[in-house]
């Protein structure tokens, strides 16, 4: 039988179907994280990762900005630049990337160095910038179905944010504000994200694309913790990624004594 012939899932069908990529594919799966949240990462471990996740984090208002590009539709347009927003933040306040080089502080590394992107993994760069390339070459229907793995990020910050208080000492609510504040943010992108999702996954081809390009997603943060895993626990650290002793915060000098 022709794809065309075929009928396309139901909406509930195709929900399913998204869901349970998340099940199998989504990172919370990695032991990576398992050892983040578990409290067996090395300080220098944790730093790695602030550090890699840093390429991520900065490239999330870039990608949405590519995406902005192309939308004819205003009504898109002004619910989707929100996320540019949740992420940049106002010039005083800031958003997400301010509140994750808060976390970079936090770990003891030097937020500006953090921020030059200078120590981030080649494997790191090359999975973020992939996912960018997707974003602003593909279907806005594939483009927006990508974004659903924020449908399974919850339930990961609740564990990081767990985990990392009980067994970290740098882990305090202000430390750890970005995943807090994930925890409002993402559900209303994943209300309309996914209701754009099954509105117009109307087609079995449309449906396969879109769960394409979730799955492909998925692949996009496990690289990045394989990476993580292969250069900093198993210890093979590529040429150019940051090394333990680097980017650290330079330690205040300790007062002079009174004189007598």
């Amino acid at each position: 039988m022709k794809l065309a012939d075929q009928h396309p899932l139901s909406r509930a069908e195709f929900h399913e179907r998204l869901k349970r990529i998340g099940a199998e594919r989504y990172h919370d799966r990695h032991p990576f994280h398992k050892r983040l949240h578990g409290g067996e990462c090395t300080p220098d471990e944790v730093r790695a990762w602030v550090i890699n996740r840093w390429q991520y984090q900065s490239r999330i208002p870039m990608k949405d900005a590519a995406f902005l590009s192309r939308v004819e539709d205003p009504h898109l347009r002004r619910i989707w630049r929100s996320r540019i927003e949740d992420h940049d933040g106002g010039v005083d306040e800031g958003g997400g990337i301010r509140r994750w080089l808060a976390l970079a502080q936090a770990v003891g590394l030097d937020p500006d160095y953090v921020a030059s992107g200078a120590g981030v993994m080649p494997a790191t760069r090359f999975a973020v910038d992939a996912y960018v390339r997707f974003v602003r070459d593909m279907p806005l229907l594939d483009a927006v179905a990508a974004s659903l793995t924020e449908m399974f990020a919850p339930k990961i910050h609740a564990e990081r944010i767990e985990g990392l208080l009980k067994h970290y000492d740098f882990a305090d609510e202000a430390s750890l504000a970005y995943f807090r504040k994930r925890l409002s943010e993402a559900p209303k992108d994943v209300e309309f994200g996914l209701n754009y999702v099954l509105d117009h996954a109307d087609t079995l081809e449309k449906q396969d694309a879109a769960a394409a390009a979730l799955t492909f997603k998925t692949d996009v943060l496990w690289a990045q913790l394989d990476a993580l895993w292969h250069g900093y626990v198993e210890g093979h650290t590529p040429n150019g990624a940051w090394r333990p002793g680097q980017g650290l915060m330079a330690r205040r000098p300790e007062p002079a004594a009174a004189a007598t």
